[in-house]
């Protein structure tokens, strides 16, 4: 008779998790709070799943931001080929765009999830959906789950259910709860891929100034720690964008610490090429006043606070500016302050950086150290990395170790 399994949660650590031991012969139930599988997915590469990446697998570690030695096992048994190969299988065509990113054919993520389906079909998964589970325990080489409505009992069983980023997602950190129980360390949870909030009122008159091709700086404690090239926005709150999520990253281990913000609006010119061009831009408009004199040079939004920071009076002509106030107007546009306040809640961040102890389970097969046949996989792990469907790979990767391995010696 078959061994029994059960995975809880069907993101794509549970999906990859209960597809591969099931087509080890394994019975495998896969349990799922909410009405379909993948809800994450859904909105993931703002709603067309950018599915993972195509760059060389042994690349990936450099877009690894907590524990990616513990990862080698994981992404080198089931790479960003594999997963792209298995889901054309199951008919999902894919692309390639900017930065490498995998996304489908079709740029709807539900195209990524009707393959899903029919693998976990395929391998005959017994899939159990609005199934919230309450509570676990383990006794005498079995786990027992109780759910709303039924209870189940298994041989070998694998969280996967993510972290506390998105919970309208169903990542609510019950995984966390159900890993303490069996004696495991969770690493605190902290937002990772999240935007930030800013200290100064004056941040929400500059609500929907986009920025390109900026440098985003940031220091702790004045050292700086990281710098970020590329798009960021401004928001009610503070900021947001590409640079600035990854900044996150960098910056989540920090918290409590005196932590501050610059932006380099012109990351492609020197003090002194700069300044040439400031001067150029004053001879052009030698009798404008200051605050109407820096439209080609910067958004309009920033000037008003560009001139402040940078102590010129916003009413003076440009012809009587003096060499003083125009190296600090330089020196502003290539240093300007933002003072930070907070990381958003964990609730907005992409992912979550924390969660299962990574010295408490073999990095070769996912299982606990502590409790036999209990596996973890995904996002519950303390792994994260930036953007670029890089998480979504660990998920899968993970997954698939979880899989592959559980019952292996039973």
């Amino acid at each position: 008779m078959s061994k029994e399994v059960c995975v809880i949660g069907a993101g794509p650590a549970g999906i990859m998790a209960a597809s591969m031991a099931a087509s080890r012969g394994l019975k495998v139930t896969l349990l799922e709070k909410n009405n379909r599988i993948g809800r994450k997915l859904f909105i993931t590469g703002k709603g067309r799943c950018n599915i993972t990446n195509a760059i060389p697998i042994d690349e990936f570690f450099d877009y690894i931001v907590t524990n990616r030695n513990f990862l080698y096992s994981s992404l080198y048994s089931f790479t960003n080929e594999d997963i792209i190969k298995l889901l054309k299988e199951y008919g999902l065509e894919t692309k390639v765009e900017r930065g490498n990113r995998v996304f489908p054919k079709s740029d709807k993520s539900s195209d990524v999830i009707k393959a899903f389906e029919r693998l976990l079909k395929d391998k005959g998964v017994d899939l159990r959906l609005n199934t919230r589970v309450k509570s676990i325990y383990y006794e005498d080489e079995y786990f027992y789950i109780n759910t709303d409505e039924e209870s189940f009992k298994c041989h070998g069983l694998i969280l996967a259910t993510g972290g506390k980023s998105y919970p309208l997602t169903g990542s609510t950190g019950d995984g966390y709860e159900f890993a303490k129980k069996f004696g495991h360390k969770i690493v605190n949870p902290k937002p990772a891929l999240v935007p930030m909030a800013l200290e100064g009122d004056w941040i929400k008159d500059l609500q929907g100034l986009s920025l390109r091709n900026v440098t985003l700086k940031t220091f702790v404690n004045n050292r700086l720690i990281h710098e970020e090239f590329g798009e960021m926005l401004f928001t009610h709150y503070g900021i947001s964008g590409p640079i600035v999520l990854t900044t996150s990253n960098y910056l989540n281990k920090y918290q409590g610490e005196e932590i501050t913000l610059s932006i380099d609006f012109k990351p492609a010119l020197d003090y002194k090429k700069l300044d040439d061009r400031v001067l150029r831009d004053f001879e052009l408009y030698k009798n404008k006043m200051i605050k109407n004199a820096l439209d080609d040079l910067l958004p309009q939004k920033i000037i008003p606070y560009m001139i402040k920071f940078a102590k010129i009076d916003p009413e003076k002509s440009v012809n009587q500016i003096s060499k003083e106030e125009r190296t600090r107007l330089v020196e502003t546009i290539k240093d300007f302050p933002l003072k930070f306040k907070s990381f958003r809640p964990i609730e907005e961040a992409i992912v979550t950086s924390g969660g299962i102890d990574t010295r408490e389970i073999n990095p070769s097969s996912m299982e606990s150290k502590l409790v036999p046949n209990l596996h973890f996989a995904g996002e519950i792990i303390d792994v994260d990395a930036l953007t670029g469907g890089f998480n979504l790979q660990i998920a899968y990767s993970t997954g698939y170790l979880a899989g592959v391995n559980i019952l292996s010696n039973s």
